[in-house]
């Protein structure tokens, strides 16, 4: 799981701040090997010390230097214009120099530039259209143009036309109504029609619900006992369903899950951002240290 260590400290580190826990760090040790992990030449960084660099670890290490407030760490031009390096003519994202193309990619890259508020650095209409342009019949987004609608893929584009002010271009009944559907008997949600239960789509669908206002149209009581049901009471953590092994992905999904539910105890957690709230307020806000 080297490769995704940068990813995992984000998980980790979002989950105790969550908590109320993140002091129980040092930053400056985090700091410093986050700063290990980048590209010096183009600015991007990789999942661990030596890896390629990707615009999913990159967004990683931008939250994390977010969440510590130490974004001044950054050289904030050179980051962003590899991110922005990375929009196609049609405007869509490539995750890194081979090229492959995904709506994942688009969230991350305008989630990216806008904690650093360099989103003009990219053609912001162009990338909407392409992500209008992988909406379903059925109301949610796939991929790529044509691809199967997914929770995983829906939060994504939700979440950059969320972000980008672009929420119109949303069918919100017609949508609701596919993630309400994803609902099992047991209480949990799932990913996409036919398939179990999974911890993660608490966040993936739950998000994408209260991005389009259609929360209510789900049992949130039954979703909050089906992730406490994961949880591994002996030894903490969280696993993607009930008697599984937990691991820190499914941790940090199913806390963020139970504080979008307002959990008592959890600090609030952003929708679109995947941070938590006074994170977010201290970026565009407060006085966030950024260089």
């Amino acid at each position: 799981m080297d490769h995704l260590r940068m990813n995992g400290a984000y998980w980790g580190l979002s989950t105790l701040d969550l908590l109320h826990k993140i002091g129980t760090v040092n930053p400056d040790e985090v700091v410093s090997w986050v700063m290990s992990c980048q590209h010096q030449e183009c600015g991007g960084f990789g999942g661990n010390v030596g890896h390629d660099l990707h615009l999913l670890y990159t967004l990683s290490a931008v939250q994390i230097l977010a969440l510590l407030d130490r974004l001044d760490v950054l050289d904030i031009e050179k980051v962003s214009d590899y991110v922005s390096g990375l929009q196609n003519e049609d405007g869509s994202f490539s995750g890194d120099m081979w090229g492959e193309i995904d709506t994942r990619f688009s969230y991350i890259a305008i989630c990216c530039l806008a904690i650093l508020r360099q989103l003009d650095k990219i053609n912001v209409g162009k990338a909407v259209e392409y992500i209008v342009s992988c909406k379903n019949l059925d109301g949610g987004f796939g991929s790529t143009p044509g691809g199967e609608s997914h929770a995983g893929q829906i939060f994504c584009c939700v979440g950059a036309l969320a972000i980008t002010g672009s929420l119109h271009h949303v069918d919100r009944d017609l949508l609701g109504w596919w993630l309400c559907e994803r609902q099992c008997k047991d209480g949990g949600l799932n990913g996409r029609p036919e398939k179990l239960a999974d911890v993660c789509y608490s966040w993936w669908v739950l998000c994408s619900l209260i991005m389009i206002g259609r929360v209510h149209w789900i049992d949130t009581e039954k979703l909050a006992s089906f992730i406490l049901n994961c949880q591994d009471r002996e030894n903490g953590g969280i696993s993607d369903g009930p008697d599984n092994a937990v691991d820190v992905y499914h941790t940090f999904f199913g806390l963020a899950g139970l504080s979008l539910m307002e959990y008592p105890g959890l600090k609030s957690i952003d929708p679109a951002y995947a941070s938590p709230v006074d994170v977010v307020n201290r970026i565009f806000f407060g006085k966030s240290r950024i260089a």
